[in-house]
């Protein structure tokens, strides 16, 4: 009875198997066809989780073209990671010839950055590639979290103190606009001599310290802009389309009544005459949520303004400006 009970137990078990083994195989075959699987931490609280014209979150983090590797980037520098690494899929013959390409363009790197939250944006973005198909990303992240600590704090303070839940959303973003210009000075000596005391660099400079340049202007001015709901990126000049006698320049998009305008904190503070006997604070609206042409029009003063041309390639949507 014993050895009757065993074979009928086996035979179950083998039935069993012989049931399950098509499920299992292509269980097994799935797992290796898409490769090594990828680690992912969680998203910090800084994360935008949005998507945009030029770059858009990856869903999976395989790439198969040339778009994919640019929204892979951008997720990763968005979701606040370090390090991340991820595969090339062997269907995507030219993906490691198209990530060499990208790690070896700057600008790329910096129009990607623009379009993160400030606190996840990145000072320094190292691409290792190995002929495996293996890429890996490390990122150093351009605030400490002391800097974080201490700008979110003034921020919700200025907040409190200034904003109201009945106010229009006009005069919010332009009650920020006017708060920042009227409590921040330019930093010519970094400008000039590329040093300062200030951490003018960054949103640091204006909301702690008083002093900023045009980075240090966008960069507060997009932290005050998300707070308060109004999704936001950065745009920079493109160097190729301005003379050597110009300098490069950083502003805020702002998506405001279903369009996206333009906003320059750093040419509505403008420096007065420093030979001047008679020093001013000087506030203006004249880049105050504007479109592209008024923006080009407001740039052609007795000294023509260059530092706006920006490449509508990687802000697009801006694109319909001709």
């Amino acid at each position: 009875m014993k050895k009757i009970g065993l074979l009928i137990i086996s035979l179950l078990l083998l039935g069993g198997t012989c049931y399950f083994l098509d499920p299992i195989t292509n269980y097994l075959a799935n797992i290796i066809s898409k490769g090594p699987s990828l680690v992912m931490k969680p998203e910090n609280e800084y994360t935008k989780n949005k998507d945009y014209l030029f770059v858009q979150r990856s869903k999976d983090y395989i790439p198969y073209s040339y778009q994919d590797l640019l929204n892979i980037i951008y997720t990763t520098i968005d979701n606040g990671w370090e390090t991340f690494t991820f595969y090339c899929p062997k269907e995507y013959q030219s993906c490691l010839t198209d990530m060499d390409a990208i790690s070896n363009d700057e600008a790329a790197y910096t129009h990607i950055n623009n379009y993160v939250h400030p606190f996840n944006s990145f000072n320094k973005i190292k691409i290792t590639i190995n002929e495996s198909g293996e890429i890996t990303l490390n990122i150093s992240y351009l605030y400490t979290k002391e800097e974080i600590l201490a700008i979110d704090a003034a921020v919700d303070k200025v907040l409190k103190e200034n904003i109201t839940a009945d106010m229009e959303p006009y005069e919010k973003i332009k009650t920020i606009h006017d708060y920042i210009a009227n409590h921040t000075k330019y930093d010519i000596e970094r400008n000039e001599k590329d040093d300062s005391p200030y951490k003018s660099y960054n949103a640091y400079g204006p909301i702690i310290q008083g002093y900023a340049t045009c980075n240090g202007y966008t960069d507060l001015m997009a932290i005050f802009l998300t707070k308060l709901g109004f999704d936001n990126y950065k745009i920079a000049t493109t160097p190729d389309l301005i003379s050597y006698s110009s300098t490069g320049h950083v502003w805020n998009a702002v998506y405001f009544e279903n369009k996206w305008l333009h906003l320059d904190l750093t040419w509505d503070d403008p420096v007065s005459d420093p030979n001047s006997s008679e020093q001013k604070d000087y506030l203006f609206h004249t880049y105050f949520l504007v479109t592209t042409a008024e923006m080009k029009e407001a740039d052609k003063g007795e000294t023509v303004i260059e530092e706006h041309n920006f490449n509508p390639i990687y802000y697009l949507e801006f694109n319909d400006y001709r």
